[in-house]
């Protein structure tokens, strides 16, 4: 997910998007090469390999690879008329439906607390207890009588939310950030409260819209600043020892929290992402460490002498600020904070429906940019199965196995369950083959030459494996993706989806790669260049959605086969840049939000820098095929892929479109399909205090409005209280 650059900070200082993987693993143009010749794909042929994997699953002229989907599971059918893509500075939504705002910014959580009052007046210590900033990933668990999980409630729920930044200087100061070298010490508290996790109990009144219960016990914020527990390999580990936990076990603080996911016992998943906008390296640092240390610093993206754009380091000397410098300056790890970016880049598991529950980061899952954690649907007698992203350019996908299999006597197991099932299992990494098949890497200490063997890092333990995990995935040779972003699981078949947003380091198939650059390849193919958005881009600025089927139906398969169901375009791009033959009703830039509601109904978000000159991100509304139901095709640049069907005015229709300048984000539906939940972030990122350039969420409702811009949760019912979508 993209967090923009803010005052006083240089845009190139805060790139969420800088390339730290220079590894040469084989990239898939090499593979297509050797196992599907660029005739055969161009004619249409499936591999023998892929037509295994395929098999059952109904292809539909194979040989074009523009066929449509035929099937619907379930056979649901969109019911709405497309929303037209739009500038305006409120959410549209179809005819018949309406919209309120859950909850926005400095909205207080408990009573005691003023409302925000749209001057950034609220002291730093009460956004222990407002609502945060940048809202993001969130989910909805149905509440019981008895205070416990229900999933099948939709009247009275928790409603989880992820606070990834903080927009400055919109709502959080007075006058926006105070220049200087130096940040203000309550500036940056206020700041590092306002980032973490809201949960808060929700309730409907008359018909199916929502409000929050202002006062409820189930009420609480978890901020860059509370205290957590360490679970899993990495517990204990000397790579974890700070100075706040002399011995490995907690740390502080979940930050850049960007996607999410949930459990089926009852508990939220908050990732961590882009953690680096928070965590400086001081000059020199190199001569005080190992080589070793040092070339996993630099692998995530912490090189010597780098700045934090937040610079939440220079604001005093107390260990609230101290801790964000990952410098060398003490004796020992027990002396100073030379671990801290070690402590990110985590999945936190958190219990909603107990306040007082210490959150825990649960380690065996993998460190990197953590966009969210995905779960397949829980099978009694199976593993949890996990999908995740790392999301920057040419990183990866990885899968979590649980050792124990799925109790339902669990539901409500709350923290003790989590240890159960996320403390102990196998992380994977992708790799997609040019045929259409691929294959989960095991990420195992003392297998396949992850071990201290190993000339490019010399892994110690399991602990080293899951806190280097990006090193041990490039040791396997796993495929660099464009941007893993979000992800979900289709609850009628299984398949899993990911969203790939875009990524501007792809060359030309003719060119010869430098530095970090890549090649197009099969997963990832289209190299082009958009010439129709305010600026030019070349490489893949619009992005895909890749999906895959697990072999044999099985979540703890280690093959699979993959296609990509939908390639992101201007509906009037070359033919072989819409691969997917978006139309007016459907094309959309930059996917990055993706969640399937319990219906099957897939929902994508976007966050765009592409199109912005036609229209604000949006989401779309999605009745998936499956895997196979496309065929083979070649993309801008010439290599070949395989696509799913097109797209049709039938199975992909806009649903929404956001205000000015911001992210569409964050999505939940609640077991009856009658309410949506989803996020703004950021509107008015654009504009600045003197010369904003939205009032939203204020200019919804009122217009004319000159307020303060607010990230905010909206909830989205029909008129006639009818389930959404369909």
């Amino acid at each position: 997910m993209i967090t923009r650059s803010t005052p006083p900070v240089a845009a190139s200082q805060y790139d969420d998007n800088e390339i730290v993987n220079p590894t040469a693993s084989a990239h898939m143009d090499d593979i297509l090469a050797a196992r599907l010749s660029r005739r055969s794909a161009l004619k249409g042929g499936v591999s023998a390999t892929t037509a295994a994997l395929l098999g059952g699953l109904g292809l539909t002229a194979c040989g074009g690879g523009n066929s449509t989907a035929t099937e619907n599971p379930k056979a649901l059918v969109l019911g709405f008329n497309a929303v037209a893509k739009n500038l305006s500075d409120w959410v549209t939504v179809p005819d018949g439906y309406q919209v309120s705002i859950l909850h926005a910014l400095g909205d207080p959580l408990q009573f005691g607390d003023e409302s925000w009052k749209n001057d950034g007046s609220e002291t730093a210590d009460s956004y222990n207890r407002r609502v945060g900033d940048g809202h993001d990933g969130m989910y909805f668990f149905g509440l019981s009588e008895d205070g416990k999980y229900d999933a099948g409630r939709s009247d009275r729920g928790l409603l989880a939310v992820n606070h990834e930044y903080v927009v400055q200087p919109y709502g959080l100061h007075p006058a926006g950030i105070t220049a200087g070298a130096a940040r203000v010490a309550s500036e940056v508290e206020k700041e590092i409260y306002a980032h973490g996790v809201s949960v808060a109990e929700v309730k409907r009144g008359t018909g199916n819209d929502m409000s929050m219960v202002r006062g409820s016990r189930f009420n609480r914020r978890i901020t860059s600043a509370t205290e957590m527990a360490f679970t899993g390999p990495a517990k204990g580990s000397a790579l974890v020892k700070t100075k706040f936990s002399t011995d490995g076990l907690k740390t502080r603080g979940t930050n850049n929290n960007c996607a999410n996911g949930y459990t089926p016992w009852g508990t939220y998943l908050t990732c961590e992402e882009n953690w680096l906008n928070v965590v400086a390296r001081a000059a020199g640092d190199n001569a005080q460490r190992a080589a070793k240390e040092v070339v996993g610093l630099n692998r995530y993206g912490l090189p010597e002498n780098r700045k934090n754009p937040y610079l939440w380091d220079t604001a005093g000397t107390s260990d609230l600020f101290v801790r964000w410098t990952s410098s060398v300056t003490g004796a020992t790890a027990a002396d100073d904070y030379r671990n801290i970016a070690n402590t990110f880049g985590w999945v936190v598991e958190i219990d909603p429906f107990n306040a007082t529950s210490t959150p825990a980061k649960r380690t065996a899952l993998g460190r990197f940019n953590h966009e969210g954690a995905w779960p397949a649907p829980a099978v009694v007698g199976q593993p949890i199965v996990m999908y995740m992203g790392d999301d920057a350019r040419n990183e990866y996908i990885y899968k979590f196995v649980s050792k124990a299999v799925w109790d339902a006597n669990d539901v409500n197991g709350g923290m003790t369950a989590g240890s159960k099932y996320l403390d102990e299992g196998t992380l994977y990494v992708a790799k997609f083959n040019a045929d259409g098949s691929g294959q989960w890497l095991e990420l195992t200490f003392g297998k396949n030459g992850i071990d201290a063997s190993n000339a490019s890092y010399a892994f110690a333990d399991q602990a080293d494996v899951v806190t280097h995990a990006r090193i041990a995935a490039d040791v396997r040779g796993a495929t660099k993706m464009d941007r893993p972003e979000w992800g979900g699981v289709n609850p009628l078949n299984g398949e899993a989806y990911m969203t790939l947003t875009n990524n501007s380091n792809r060359v030309a198939t003719t060119a010869t790669p430098t530095g970090s650059q890549l090649k197009p390849d099969a997963a990832n193919p289209r190299y082009y260049e958009d010439m129709k958005g305010t600026t030019s881009q070349k490489g893949n600025p619009n992005g895909h959605i890749i999906r895959w089927r697990e072999a044999n139906g099985s979540v703890a398969a280690t093959s699979f086969a993959w296609d990509i169901y939908l390639f992101a375009a201007q509906s009037d791009a070359a033919s072989n840049v819409n691969l997917s033959g978006l139309t007016a009703v459907n094309d959309f830039s930059s996917p990055d939000g993706l969640y399937f509601d319990p219906r099957g109904l897939l929902w994508i978000q976007t966050d765009d820098g592409a199109y912005t000159d036609v229209t604000n991100c949006m989401m779309l509304a999605a009745v998936p095929g499956k895997v196979g139901d496309g065929g083979t095709a070649t993309a801008a640049g010439g290599t070949a892929t395989v696509k799913g069907a097109n797209a049709t005015a039938d199975n992909v229709r806009r649903f929404l479109v956001g205000p000015k300048d911001c992210e569409i984000t964050g999505i939940a539906v609640t077991p009856d399909g009658k309410t949506l939940f989803f996020n703004v972030q950021h509107p008015g990122e654009n504009g600045s205090l003197n010369s904003p350039t939205s009032a939203w969420p204020a200019s919804q409702t009122e217009t004319g409005s000159t307020k303060r811009p607010r990230s905010a949760t909206v909830v989205v019912t029909r008129k006639d209280s009818g389930t959404i979508g369909v």
